[in-house]
């Protein structure tokens, strides 16, 4: 099994900074991609950054140029350091990573995805 501890979240004024991190531990043989998604109420689940292994980055449009995303290979710790945040920032946001498991022996078994518990963001206008 694997799981995913997130920290960070708060309440920011507007254009204040948070960092969230996500870190991840159990049974796993390598990590595909992380990611952060964030889910405002009565709104679908979006994307709001990935990174895949090779370092490669992906921002939804309201992000760019604000937020950042990284990760520790070495922690299997996924960062997103939000600058400048609005008011529609708000929400709960989630770590998301998927990642290819490891047997009790250690060999890599199957491909899963697996979510963070989520964490608030509130930013005040």
């Amino acid at each position: 099994q694997v799981q995913l501890v997130e920290s960070g979240g708060g309440l920011v004024q507007a254009g204040g900074s948070l960092r969230l991190s996500c870190a991840a531990s159990g049974s796993i043989f390598s990590i595909n991609h992380m990611g952060w998604y964030r889910q405002a109420p009565g709104k679908q689940r979006e994307l709001v950054a990935l990174i895949i292994s090779g370092g490669s980055t992906n921002y939804a449009d309201s992000v760019k140029g604000r937020f950042t995303i990284s990760r520790d290979n070495a922690k299997n710790t996924v960062y997103l350091q939000m600058n400048n945040l609005k008011p529609e920032d708000t929400a709960v946001y989630y770590c998301h990573v998927n990642c290819r498991a490891s047997s009790s022996t250690g060999a890599p078994t199957a491909t899963f995805n697996f979510w963070g518990q989520g964490t608030q963001v509130t930013v005040s206008s």
